[in-house]
């Protein structure tokens, strides 16, 4: 199986492949023009070749002379997501998945298999329309998923939109609806490793005072905090501006147990050392990375930008589940 990986980040697809156990693949092409992810994906992938370029400028011919069995993408998000301008396909970061919707796809002579991730409101967009319709044109068959990690067992909520497509005349192996599918109801394989929280939790805490939270966010966004324990077996998504930002980006942790902390809450908390008191931090990159079923946790950047790099990057075992169900 010859891969490409389109928007590749910091190789998040190419985990998920391995996650498959698939014995017989090679990534003969990743593309990313972000230099930063680039790098992480080079510190994970030495051996890949990987190119820093704009999509528009590979001509169908170029994408084809690589002989690709499977096509990944995960496409960038901001023009569909609800935070967003929702600009859809007049947003210039659309214009390279409208190069591969109308010039490589319908194109391609090699093309069997292909896997798209987005965020939720890419399902009803313009874009998805013109994607959906093209795959028809060229002879390929689709389903589509709206899933998060919680539905594979995983405590981490990240809702996303995904297509799987295979080139007629091979068809999915079991039966699936044509309606855009929002249950788990195929796979009972869950994941056994991200339950509760602590199975993500860093072995010591005598290293993590840096990621306390800060006397000044803590009094303006304290009360809006989603604080979650060891015991915990939910989180919610983590999104690139975990830690610059408090509210909607993703779960706090703290150490005490859910009683004292709704006790100590409840009591007063507007109060600084009330706050405080709950000895509350952000979760590490390594620990959002576990969320997020990544096997490593050495990211060769900046806490901020491994934050980043993972808040627009995929939940690996989701997509290996997925890639298990689109591959023969």
């Amino acid at each position: 199986m010859r891969v490409i990986e389109f928007f590749s980040g910091i190789g998040g697809m190419h985990f998920a492949l391995k996650e498959c156990n698939l014995e017989n693949f090679e990534v003969v092409l990743a593309v990313d023009i972000n230099t930063v992810a680039n790098a992480v994906y080079r510190h994970f992938f030495p051996s890949t070749n990987l190119r820093d370029l704009n999509i528009l400028s590979l001509s169908p011919e170029q994408f084809d002379a690589y002989h690709p069995d499977i096509l990944l993408m995960s496409p960038p998000c901001q023009p569909f997501t609800r935070n967003g301008l929702v600009k859809d396909i007049n947003d210039e970061r659309t214009k390279p998945l409208l190069h591969i919707i109308e010039n490589i796809i319908p194109k391609s002579e090699s093309l069997k298999y292909i896997l798209v991730e987005n965020v939720k409101g890419f399902e009803s967009s313009l874009a998805r329309d013109k994607l959906v319709n093209a795959l028809s044109q060229s002879g390929f068959t689709f389903k589509e998923f709206l899933l998060s990690p919680v539905h594979f067992g995983i405590c981490n909520s990240r809702l996303r939109y995904y297509l799987l497509a295979k080139k007629k005349p091979l068809d999915f192996a079991i039966s699936l609806p044509n309606d855009i599918i929002t249950e788990n109801y195929w796979d009972d394989k869950l994941c056994s490793r991200v339950q509760q929280v602590s199975d993500v939790l860093s072995e010591s805490d005598t290293e993590l005072e840096e990621y306390l939270i800060n006397d000044k966010q803590l009094l303006k966004g304290g009360k809006a905090l989603d604080i979650v324990t060891k015991h915990s077996k939910r989180s919610c998504c983590f999104t690139r501006s975990y830690s610059s930002y408090l509210c909607g980006t993703g779960s706090v942790y703290s150490s005490l147990c859910e009683e004292n902390i709704k006790e100590i809450i409840s009591n007063n908390d507007d109060n600084l050392e009330v706050l405080k008191s709950l000895k509350l931090r952000f979760f590490t990159p390594a620990e959002v990375a576990k969320f997020m079923c990544f096997p490593v946790s050495d990211f060769p950047v900046s806490k901020k930008k491994a934050y980043q790099l993972l808040g627009n990057s995929i939940n690996v075992y989701v997509v290996s589940r997925l890639l298990c169900l689109l591959l023969p």
